[in-house]
């Protein structure tokens, strides 16, 4: 990280009624000097100044703004921060950007260089950064809800209890290493292993959530399937309300999975129609049949939809042996069904719908929501949200079941201290530098 101040729109460019200009840096009140009349020997922090702001070097009028100073370290990044709240119009915000960078010393920032700032200078921890850019992109009541958890600090404070076990555990060995002459106690043996093994638990735990987390951020994974002419396309473009995928009475329309993205009380869902399951020789569509198939074993939950007035459960025989506990059986075409055929199918634990009538649609819905809230219920502590975040959990896991205090006490100190080293990677305790690119280059200009 340089030390140069850095500046940015932190709002979207455009025609708007606020925008706010953000300054970050050690020259970052050289801007009130430069751009304002106001006296920065009379500044407080966090006080909001109402301000003529002037062009640089002309001292041209540009705007009237709101201006806040920040003094560091109480500030986002840690920095000095000066935030410049002006009229949202093109000429203004341009004109106060190509102002900002008349002055020496200042540029322009990179995407999440505010927040890499704040991660460097100790204001966050990358699971809290990450938790940050989650917050950015939510789109439903859920993933605003678990962002918030994690931005607070829900997984930092979990990971980091984990760490600050092990290194108890690494400091006791390194004791004993220490003084090669004195045997460890028995007892202290015995509590050292009891203690990685209770961690061993407490991880093994925490990995077994079913990808909830990652689910929460990407989807959960809906995949509408049966033979054709079951109504799977009508039932997705009657569950989004909108004509999403063809629907034709001709058989293997759908060659292709169609993915539609659906708010379902707060929950992200991706509903996926797929092609019709039978046997056929066209290649086109023997290669969208092998797409269902692939969907269907990455879904969380997969409808198995049939024409009710033809068909019966049994199409579905050889899918109940591999996924039986997340099918869902659907009737569907109602409308043509007697009210004791109904009665059998429900006997049979079948949703009955009409799905071009839009029948029974709520109660599926409602059969959706309910299976990804159980799947919450039973995740609901702090969930992995992403997957480098499992793939460290489980390099730990590794190395901490490899420990053992029959071996070499230098071989088992390793253990642990690989095993910390795992948990660093995730909230940055340790060098990380080939990631922070990666995570911080995803957030927006500005932040």
């Amino acid at each position: 990280m340089d030390n140069q101040t850095i500046y940015a729109l932190s709002t979207v460019m455009g025609k708007s009624g606020v925008a706010v200009i953000r300054v970050s840096g050690a020259e970052a009140r050289e801007t009130i000097c430069r751009m304002t009349d106001i006296d920065i020997g009379r500044l407080k922090p966090r006080y909001a100044y109402f301000a003529n702001l002037y062009s640089v070097p002309e001292r041209q009028l540009l705007d009237k703004c709101l201006l806040l100073y920040f003094k560091a370290p109480f500030s986002f990044t840690g920095e000095d921060i000066v935030e410049f709240q002006i009229h949202g119009s093109r000429a203004v915000i341009s004109g106060v950007i190509s102002s900002l960078a008349q002055i020496p010393g200042f540029r322009l920032a990179e995407p999440g260089e505010f927040s890499k700032r704040a991660f460097y200078n100790g204001k966050m921890d990358l699971t809290q950064a990450e938790g940050l850019a989650d917050l950015i992109d939510a789109e439903t009541a859920e993933q605003q809800k678990y962002a918030m958890r994690q931005m607070e600090g829900g997984l930092k404070n979990l990971y980091e209890s984990w760490r600050d076990e092990l290194l108890t555990v690494m400091a006791h060995l390194e004791a004993y290493i220490d003084f090669p002459d004195e045997n460890i106690p028995q007892d202290t043996v015995f509590k050292l292993e009891n203690n990685v093994f209770k961690l061993c638990e407490a991880i093994s735990a925490h990995l077994s959530g079913d990808k909830i987390g990652e689910r929460l951020r990407e989807g959960f994974r809906v995949v509408i399937v049966g033979p054709p002419n079951a109504g799977k396309s009508s039932l997705l473009n009657a569950v989004v309300n909108r004509e999403a995928a063809i629907v034709s009475n001709i058989a293997g329309t759908t060659r292709d999975a169609v993915d539609v993205h659906l708010d379902l009380k707060g929950y992200p869902v991706m509903f996926t129609d797929t092609a019709g399951l039978r046997e056929v020789e066209d290649a086109i569509e023997k290669r969208g049949i092998e797409i269902a198939y692939h969907k269907i074993a990455e879904a969380d939950l997969v409808i198995c939809l049939f024409d009710a007035s033809q068909d019966t459960v049994h199409l579905f025989d050889n899918l109940r042996k591999t996924i039986s506990d997340k099918m869902l059986l659907v009737a569907n075409k109602a409308d043509k069904l007697s009210a004791e055929q109904i009665d059998e199918l429900r006997c049979r634990n079948c949703l009955i719908i009409a799905a071009k009538q839009r029948q029974g649609l709520d109660m599926l819905l409602a059969e959706i929501t309910k299976q990804i809230e159980n799947k919450f219920t039973a995740n609901s502590d702090v969930l992995i949200t992403r997957a480098r975040y499992r793939e460290a959990l489980q390099e730990t896991l590794e190395t901490l079941r490899q420990f053992s205090l029959d071996k070499e006490i230098e071989l088992a100190a390793e253990d642990i201290r690989l095993a910390a080293r795992g948990l660093g990677k995730i909230t940055g305790r340790i060098e990380v530098d080939d990631i922070l690119d990666k995570i911080f280059g995803s957030f927006c200009i500005g932040k």
